[in-house]
């Protein structure tokens, strides 16, 4: 059976967890889920234990007990098939509408028109304050 311990303190790691469940009985496996991009804990993690009645055991026995300070989350686990079949509900549009974004052509356009200073404004800083001030 696969159960979910949430809640965990962020400096639990593996076998910490393996020995909270291992009284219950076999544990095999146990595992804390970290942040891919900050390598930092993500607060929770998965057990997985061989017999059913002793991961109902653990579930009854940790869920809501203090474990390095926090209160622990305990529940069996929901397999992702099935949350991968389950419809999602539609979102609603969030805030305002957005701008539409202008065609590339026109952005070319713009751009290139005022890109080529005057002959006798020169380039460079002195023609920018020149162009800017006339």
């Amino acid at each position: 059976m696969n159960i979910y311990v949430g809640n965990l303190p962020y400096s639990v790691r593996d076998p910490e967890l393996r020995a909270a469940f291992e009284p219950f009985g076999r544990v095999l496996s146990a595992e804390v889920i970290f942040d891919k991009r900050t390598r930092r804990s993500r607060g929770y993690g998965f057990v997985e234990m061989e017999n059913d009645e002793e991961a109902q055991k653990a579930i009854a026995a940790l869920n809501g007990s203090d474990f390095q300070g926090r209160e622990l989350r305990v529940d069996a686990s929901q397999p992702k098939s099935d949350k991968e079949k389950a419809p999602r509900p539609p979102s609603e549009p969030r805030g305002e509408p957005r701008a539409p974004r202008r065609e590339p052509q026109a952005v070319a356009a713009a751009t290139t028109s005022s890109a080529v200073p005057p002959p006798n404004q020169g380039s460079g800083f002195k023609g920018f304050i020149k162009r800017l001030f006339g």
